[in-house]
């Protein structure tokens, strides 16, 4: 099994930062994809960023140029830099990875347990 636990949320001021990481740890043969995705109260959870193993990264409309993806793919930890942030930016922000436990496995979907990251003056 791969376990993913976040870090890095908390309460910012608008036009503030946060910066969250994801540590992959377990019984890892490769993670591939890795991702954030985010939930606010009474909403469906959103994709937010993607990073591929190769570095690609893609952003939902309304966060590009505000948020930067990155991975350390040695540490198996991707992070999200948030910059100027806004009041509906508040949400529960969830780590997706794709990853194997061995070279015999199919690829699985592993999540972590989500940070909440509340944006308010």
């Amino acid at each position: 099994q791969v376990q993913l636990v976040e870090s890095g949320g908390g309460l910012v001021q608008p036009g503030g930062s946060l910066r969250l990481s994801c540590a992959a740890s377990g019984s890892i043969f490769a993670i591939y994809t890795m991702s954030w995705f985010r939930q606010a109260p009474g909403k469906q959870r959103e994709l937010v960023a993607t990073i591929t193993r190769g570095g690609s990264t893609d952003y939902v409309d309304h966060v590009k140029g505000r948020f930067t993806i990155s991975r350390d793919s040695a540490k198996n930890t991707a992070y999200l830099q948030m910059n100027s942030l806004k009041l509906e930016d508040t949400a529960v922000y969830y780590c997706n990875a794709a990853g194997q436990t061995s070279r015999y496995t199919t690829v699985s979907d592993y999540w972590g347990q989500g940070t909440q990251v509340t944006v308010s003056s």
